[in-house]
């Protein structure tokens, strides 16, 4: 399990800090979760799941608007690091049950090998893979955000 700080600063940027207080991007999150392609995103609703999906992408290097896929459930992106591909951008917090999430198809983006960043995981929990990493996003006291990563055994 690795843990980080997330601090929010002037112009929307982020500042991602390792445990040791170190900068680092968000692509080491990828990197350091090698090979695993999808990606669970738990905490409370504010706590930033959406806002780090969009720099995670932009530093991806997606010229894609990259918001929310509430209603539409999933959004795709076209990216160029750490390869080129598609990203798979969930939204499933409207679902209303695992039935929904099979008949638009979430398994065939969750096998396809692309990146998928699945926020509301639980969800869709029984859909997932076995490798499925899970970050946890918690709001503290400052107003900064602690993002927490499980790899899986």
């Amino acid at each position: 399990m690795n843990t980080y700080t997330i601090k929010k600063c002037e112009n929307d940027a982020l500042l991602l800090l390792n445990e040791q207080g170190q900068e680092v991007s968000c692509l080491d999150i990828l990197r350091g979760a090698e090979p695993h392609r999808v990606f669970a995103f738990d905490g409370q609703m504010g706590a930033g799941k959406t806002t780090f999906i969009k720099h995670l992408c932009e530093q991806m290097g997606t010229a894609d608007i990259v918001n929310s896929p509430t209603f539409a459930i999933v959004n795709v992106y076209d990216v160029t690091l750490p390869h080129s591909g598609e990203v798979y951008h969930f939204d499933c917090y409207r679902l209303k049950d695992i039935r929904e999430a099979i008949d638009f198809g979430a398994e065939e983006y969750l096998y396809s090998g692309n990146y998928c960043f699945i926020e509301w995981p639980e969800m869709i929990e029984p859909l997932l893979p076995e490798d499925t990493v899970y970050i946890r996003i918690a709001v503290l006291p400052d107003g900064n955000r602690r993002l927490t990563v499980t790899l899986p055994d």
